[in-house]
């Protein structure tokens, strides 16, 4: 079985190249580090000749905070749309029979859900403040489908809540969500600054370590791309815990003496965000996830280990 990953200079595309090395799965990479601009179908089609893959792992996506796909949320959405429509045509046109490994953010789901069912993933609009990424991932749902239809694709949709863990960038707007807290009260730890939060603190959430989104990428290749694949999977735990638990979690980790203030007069957004692992868990009885403690500490020590930043 041989991988192509693409993105693999990501967030999760790097622990995805780890784990799928750890598993002695033969793997290329492509990017627009090794020339591969997934905005140019040449250039992949070129990537995906050299490396004739079995599966194609695409970890590629133009993503960022909240405020980052608001901010350029036309961009956001023209190129990661860009990018899955020009790799669905290399595929169906030239490599029908390579099966495609999609990771979906749970921003997805509609934004008026609590609990997010994977069959219930088009029952309403995706929340307006990730309009621009949460669509295109339904658009891969749309055109995995599409291009099983008249091409033969597979594709395996493997759902992620909010990614966590070390790898992740120090730039607060393109940071994801835990990451970028974390970086934030390391900083001021460091300078002796407090720190703010924006909202009551109240709302659930539920996070996910990059290298368990990883390793469940290493079981699927590893296991052969299993026929039952076929519909999409949360990777979820289902258990969340409160804005404010975490931040003291952190806060804790880091004996951190600094105040810590709560900006009311921002939104909360939803109450509860968590997913269901009903289809996880037929898929993956024994899958055990890192305790959340331990996955904090190791977030903790990636940027303590990058100051100053």
């Amino acid at each position: 079985m041989k991988v192509l990953l693409l993105g693999h200079r990501g967030f999760a595309g790097r622990s995805v190249a780890v784990e799928l090395a750890r598993g002695g799965i033969e793997t290329a990479v492509a990017s627009r580090a090794t020339g591969c601009d997934l905005l140019a179908p040449d250039a992949l089609a070129g990537a995906m000749e050299a490396a004739r893959p079995d599966v194609v792992v695409n970890c590629a996506a133009k993503v960022g905070s909240l405020k980052y796909v608001s901010d350029h949320a036309a961009d956001v959405a023209h190129v990661n749309l860009q990018m899955l429509l020009n790799l669905y045509r290399v595929l169906g046109e030239k490599f029908p029979r390579t099966v495609l490994i999609q990771p979906i953010a749970n921003c997805f789901y509609p934004g008026s859900s609590s609990l997010l069912r994977e069959e219930e993933w088009d029952q309403g609009p995706v929340h307006p403040s990730v309009l621009a990424y949460g669509s295109s991932r339904r658009t891969a749902i749309v055109l995995g489908e599409c291009y099983r239809r008249q091409f033969g694709v597979r594709s395996v949709f493997l759902i992620a809540p909010n990614m966590y863990g070390p790898g992740d960038s120090t730039d607060f707007e393109k940071a994801h969500a835990l990451n970028a807290l974390v970086s934030k009260f390391v900083k001021a730890r460091h300078l002796g600054t407090d720190v703010e939060i924006w909202g009551t603190g109240t709302p659930v959430r539920e996070w996910l370590y990059v290298a368990d989104f990883a390793r469940v990428v290493r079981e699927v290749v590893a296991q052969g791309i299993p026929a039952d694949l076929a519909e999409p999977v949360n990777v979820a735990r289902e258990e969340g815990i409160t804005i404010r638990q975490l931040v003291d979690l952190i806060a804790g980790t880091l004996a951190f003496k600094g105040q810590i203030r709560y900006n009311t007069a921002y939104p909360d957004g939803a109450p509860a965000k968590i997913m269901s692992q009903r289809r996880f868990r037929r898929h993956f009885p024994n899958f055990a996830f890192t305790p959340f403690r331990e996955g904090i500490a190791e977030t903790i020590r990636y940027y303590e280990g990058l100051y100053p930043y």
